[in-house]
């Protein structure tokens, strides 16, 4: 099998390169749901989108018709695995831009359909404040199942499906990982009968994985259990959200007997993302990338 590994400066560079020139179409939009979005009962307003000089979109937010965006490999490097993309912003904003675009465009250099979440924020009135917002699980959970329902058509593997996420969307990730045995709403129609397991799962200095005012007790929505997804987890040591989140989980999914993988940076901040930088925690895309290989994941399959 021909490698296409991506270190260091090549990293950098294919963050150059446009999201399209790297996937094989145009990048696909689609509205996660058919018709009314469950749970939602009060107009937030119009949604917000922070854009470069270029037109290219750094960040949103007021986001009550949530979509995925799905950006495909050049066909001669697809492996028929798709990894679900959910950004970070505190669950009040989505970083779309080095958490979301620049993340497809890295998965598309190593052969992974790249689908990135637009997910429901911000945290909505009514709901409670001490509690992650239901409707970004809503929407991960449905968006999982919508890109398996789609693997025949997109020529994917509905066995090879995972799930990247950071800060927030970190914690959306752990969250979707471990609670994939009930679905946070009601079925609506056939794509809800398909799982909305992730396969695999990455999670990079998430958040709110613990319990607040704790150090060591996993938030009660984290339900790590053996059925859990195999992880791979990286954080900053000197992350204001502390890297606990990341060693507690680890730790869980060890006692557990899942597979896990767990990097701990001695310098790079918070939300880096893929930003090029001199710290070693920006070299954790091709950590990521071996882990995958090492997992079967990057093995190209004919559904």
């Amino acid at each position: 099998m021909r490698s296409h590994k991506v270190t260091g400066l090549s990293t950098l560079c294919l963050l150059g390169l446009s999201l399209v020139s790297l996937g094989a179409d145009k990048p696909l939009t689609l509205e996660l749901w058919p018709g009314k979005v469950p749970g939602e009962t009060v107009a937030i307003g119009e949604e917000k989108i922070d854009r470069q000089p270029s037109g290219a979109v750094t960040g949103i937010t007021n986001v009550s018709t949530p979509t995925i965006t799905v950006y495909r490999p050049a066909r001669e490097k697809d492996t028929g695995v798709a990894v679900v993309v959910a950004p970070g912003g505190g669950y009040n904003q989505l970083a779309m831009g080095h958490e979301g675009d620049d993340v497809a465009a890295w998965l598309n250099s190593i052969g992974i359909t790249g689908v990135v979440l637009k997910y429901r924020v911000p945290r909505r009135a009514d709901q409670p404040k001490d509690q992650p917002p239901i409707g970004a699980l809503q929407d991960a959970q449905r968006a999982i199942s919508m890109v398996r329902s789609k693997a025949s058509e997109w020529g994917l593997d509905s066995a090879r499906i995972g799930m990247l996420g950071f800060s927030a969307g970190g914690h959306l990730t752990a969250w979707a990982s471990t609670n994939s045995d009930k679905r946070a709403y009601d079925p609506i129609d056939a794509i809800d009968e398909v799982s909305c397991r992730p396969d695999f799962a990455a999670m990079i200095y998430s958040g709110g994985v613990l319990l607040r005012g704790s150090s060591t007790e996993l938030s009660p929505e984290i339900r790590i259990s053996s059925t859990t997804p195999p992880c791979f987890l990286a954080h900053a040591g000197d992350d204001r959200v502390s890297p606990e989140n990341s060693v507690r989980m680890y730790l869980a999914l060890k006692q557990a007997g899942v597979p896990a993988d767990l990097h701990i940076y001695a310098k790079g901040g918070h939300g880096f993302g893929l930003r090029p930088s001199k710290n070693p925690a920006s070299t954790w895309p091709a950590r990521c990338e071996e882990w995958l290989r090492s997992q079967g994941l990057l093995e190209r399959s004919t559904p």
